[in-house]
């Protein structure tokens, strides 16, 4: 998932062995954007401590926990580093207290899902090689999924549905203001990591920002697609401004615009489409788990990526990266 190789420390030097975990564990969390930069990921860890202590705690639980079980795990070094195994159990563990609540119980869920959520990568990795296509974030949304709907057939785990976990009933109606647009475009970034601060997102948009010029800009395109798509459709303005219908649309406008594809025009076309079908999509899993709170996890971008990403053999104007 990352959008650069850098060589790690000998294997055989404890000293390097560990600062390589310690920064795959933070690379892990700039890894969910596609980003290895440490100050990119640092930003934002500190943004998650922004919107609250809890999301800070679990997604630096949920880091620690994936790096170390890849790395008892032996997996290769250059992959931990990297925080490769590291992304899905950051998004994993964040999940647990966003719609578990806090309590002891979730701490142990937390760890649970991060160890799962490590398997499950290699796992997703090993299963989609040979079709040329990658697990994104599907482990995540996996291990969550199961999780989740199974939380409440156990009385130690079940504490009721927390607010976080539900999407609060709004007007139907598509006149957006320019609040809903504003704040919205902001949103977009954090609920990512299930952030609905706006100013979150803006902290996170900037340490985006610090990995590169194109990692902000198609973080800046695929905001503004999924604004623009979920608006021409008609979705609720409320639901637009909380960012429900954009972060999908930023993860695809990320994978296709920087990291899958080759730069040029048509490629950079069809990022905006996919980033586009995205968000259309985010409306029809959001029906489908309704469970949730209408929250659909990163379902839409996955699907959306996997689709169009296999599509690329058979459209020749359409290239990957690794046939540059």
């Amino acid at each position: 998932m990352t959008t650069r190789t850098e060589q790690a420390g000998g294997a055989g030097d404890a000293p390097d062995t560990l600062k390589g975990t310690a920064l795959g564990a933070l690379r892990g969390v700039g890894q969910v954007d596609f980003q290895a930069s440490v100050w990119t990921s640092a930003v934002i860890l500190a943004a998650l401590w922004v919107e609250s202590w809890e999301m800070g705690l679990f997604a630096t639980i949920g880091a620690v926990v994936s790096t170390l079980t890849a790395r008892l795990l032996a997996v290769p070094q250059d992959t931990v580093t990297q925080g490769l195994m590291t992304y899905c159990g950051v998004l994993g563990a964040i999940a647990m207290v966003v719609y578990l609540g806090h309590s002891l119980s979730t701490y142990v869920m937390a760890v649970s899902a991060a160890v799962m959520c490590t398997l499950v990568t290699a796992t997703l990795n090993h299963l989609l090689v040979p079709v040329g296509l990658k697990a994104f974030t599907g482990p995540f949304c996996l291990v969550s999924l199961v999780m989740v709907l199974g939380a409440p057939s156990f009385e130690r785990v079940w504490h009721g549905t927390p607010e976080t976990a539900v999407t609060p009933a709004t007007p139907t109606s598509p006149v957006v203001s320019w609040t809903d647009l504003w704040q919205g475009f902001f949103n977009n970034v954090g609920q990512i990591f299930f952030a609905g601060t706006w100013y979150v997102g803006l902290i996170m948009l900037v340490g985006l920002f610090l990995a590169g010029w194109k990692v902000g800009l198609f973080t800046v395109v695929g905001s503004v697609t999924g604004l623009l798509t979920a608006w021409a459709l008609g979705a609720p303005a409320a639901l637009i401004g909380e960012g429900i219908y954009g972060y999908n649309a930023v993860l695809t406008a990320l994978a296709f615009g920087v990291v899958l594809l080759r730069p040029s025009p048509w490629n950079h076309g069809y990022a905006v489409l996919a980033a586009a079908a995205s968000t259309g999509l985010t409306a029809s899993l959001s029906v489908f788990f309704k469970v949730f709170g209408s929250h659909t996890f990163t379902w839409p971008f996955n699907v959306t990526t996997w689709a169009l990403l296999a599509a690329v053999p058979l459209l020749p104007r359409i290239t990957r990266a690794e046939d540059g």
